[in-house]
């Protein structure tokens, strides 16, 4: 029900789904020509068991501790809210569970919110401009909720500058527009989501360029060991490298991490046989903490011999589409000419290059931080090694730089990363066809899932002295085999040092103890809407309960035969 077509509640006339929902309500059949989308709406409301007569809620503080979300929204909104005129409009700001971060302004009849979940509330389009990731309008009697029937809300999706994920949503709400979509405030509300945005880029981009400060001040002077992160972003040096290990590295993450809530200046404390230790020193932007740098100094003491490393996890896997791949491109790399590396993100396209550039020093450009390329190619040497990483990222003037050096120098050693995703404009088109010749795609995990046992004992951390290696029972590895990996090798990594460095048992890993999408795998029929809807809720009441599927079934307020039939039929 995004406001790029019409509502369908706008074709609909108002008096006729206020009646179609009164008959829902009473358990009574509906009439003909109620969109389906809005039914389905009101079931997944009554599913949560949602009251229809919910009275308002009680407006609650803002929610405490950090939203980098609020920081870079409130100077936007502090400066349009004498926008909203008196009494005509309420502003609403969410995070992406839509938990009300700040509210602003005023509707006859509308009090404040503490969520816009659908499980609490019902349909409303904050909830659907989350799901949808993109503008959502919802009227009157579209809501679920007898107080809003009189209100018509325009949302819209904030999305993070980094990697795009939904941020949190914003809303604003007015009397019932009498005209139907588009909302008399889309546009307002769409020019607001832009300006939070571009702060928050901003924002991201000042927190970066005050860690790579901080690293530059400190490691200054010969072979000083020295690394900077923030939970996002990583800053080695080549003398750190060589100390630290994954468990090192493991617990510097964790301190940048905590970093931004307590006071973590000094040593931190390493594990046994680390051979070095660790001096940490926080990273501040505008009086927060952003990030930590931390100085590495071996110990006297000689560390015990590290065991034969294994393979690096670009050359891991045996499977047909990997290794026609891997020797594909180092077939291409054995001429002085430019390779292409594609494929979805997550596959390893940028370790793969640096295994394919071998020891020699590579000089990187990542478009994601310099999408014009002015600071890389103003250092680059002709005779020098170029890693361009995420070129779907450029700018067009970068594009047009690439595109004039390769023309000037055709025998450039330059290895190009590339994630297809939204349509490339004709100059990055252009660059991509002169690149087409000499490119190589990276299969997806899920095409090469016999690799999945091979690449986990490179992906687990090597265990502390005395602790056993991360096993997995064959029920737990079919679950892995299964689940369709959108994240690609980064998620399984992601997956399996999450669990050896957390799980709290002994023995193989088993699949309850895999996440719960991992754990139930994708569903082995299309779903509906709802079935969507219920399957989540059910999934998410099992994981609250341990499992225990008759309390999860009095949780839900369903018999636990009709869980146990639910279960099974997702499973068909």
């Amino acid at each position: 029900m995004t406001t790029t077509d019409a509502s369908p509640a706008a074709t609909t006339a108002r008096p006729s789904l206020r009646v179609a929902r009164e008959r829902f309500l009473s358990g009574r059949p509906l009439p003909q020509g109620v969109p389906e989308e809005v039914v389905a709406a009101w079931r997944r409301a009554r599913f949560f068991g949602v009251p229809h007569d919910l009275e308002e809620s009680v407006a609650s503080p803002p929610l405490s501790g950090e939203s980098t979300l609020l920081g870079a929204a409130r100077p936007v909104l502090d400066r349009i809210v004498p926008a909203l005129g008196v009494g005509g409009s309420l502003l609403v700001l969410t995070d992406e569970r839509l938990r009300v971060l700040w509210t602003a302004g005023s509707v006859p009849g509308l009090g404040a919110c503490t969520g816009l979940s659908e499980q609490e509330v019902g349909h409303n389009s904050a909830a659907l401009a989350l799901r949808t990731r993109s503008r959502a309008e919802v009227h009157g009697p579209e809501h679920f909720l007898d107080r809003w029937q009189d209100v018509s809300a325009v949302s819209v999706p904030v999305l993070g500058p980094e990697n795009g994920h939904v941020l949190g949503t914003l809303t604003v709400a007015s009397r019932l527009c009498t005209a139907g979509p588009p909302h008399p405030q889309a546009a307002f509300a769409e020019a607001t989501v832009a300006a939070v945005e571009t702060e928050l880029r901003a924002r991201a981009g000042q927190g970066e360029r005050a860690l790579l400060d901080a690293y530059v001040r400190a490691a200054r002077g010969p072979d000083r060991a020295v690394a900077a992160l923030d939970g996002r972003n990583r800053l080695v040096s080549d003398a750190a490298q060589r100390l630290l290990t994954p468990e090192v590295l493991g617990v510097l993450e964790r301190a940048a991490a905590g970093a931004r809530h307590r006071d973590v200046t000094g040593v931190v404390r390493l594990p046994d046989g680390a051979g070095c230790t660790a001096r940490v020193t926080p990273v501040r932007l505008d009086g927060r903490t952003i990030g930590i740098v931390t100085a590495l100094e071996p110990l006297d003491d000689p560390a015990p011999a590290a065991p034969v490393p294994p393979p690096p996890v670009t050359l891991t896997g045996s499977s047909v589409p990997w290794r026609h791949a891997v020797g594909r491109a180092a077939e291409l790399m054995r001429s002085r000419e430019p390779l292409l590396l594609t494929g979805e993100r997550g596959t390893g396209k940028s370790a793969l290059a640096r295994e394919l550039f071998g020891p020699d020093p590579v000089q990187v450009a990542d478009a994601a931080r310099d999408a014009g390329l002015d600071q890389a190619l103003s250092a680059w040497r002709p005779d020098g090694l170029l890693l361009l990483r995420h070129a779907e990222r450029l700018a067009q003037p970068g594009v047009a730089a690439l595109n004039s050096l390769l023309d000037q120098h055709p025998d450039t050693r330059l290895l190009v990363t590339y994630t297809p995703g939204a349509p490339a404009g004709p100059c990055l088109q252009r660059l991509l066809d002169k690149l087409s010749a000499r490119s190589v795609t990276l299969p997806p995990l899920r095409e090469r899932t016999e690799d999945i046992r091979e690449l986990l004992p490179v992906l687990t951390p090597r265990p502390a002295p005395g602790q056993p290696p991360l096993t997995w029972t064959l029920d737990a590895l079919r679950a892995l085999e299964a689940y369709p990996w959108p994240g690609n090798v980064t998620e399984l990594a992601h997956v399996v040092r999450a669990l050896a460095e957390h799980r709290r048992v002994t023995g193989p890993v088993r699949r309850a103890e895999l996440p719960d999408a991992v754990r139930e795998g994708p569903a082995a029929r299309p779903l509906s809407p709802m079935e969507h809807a219920e399957r989540a809720a059910i999934l998410e009441a099992l994981r609250r309960h341990g499992g225990n599927k008759a309390r999860t079934a009095v949780a839900l307020g369903i018999g636990r035969a009709t869980l146990y039939r639910k279960l099974r039929e997702y499973r068909r």
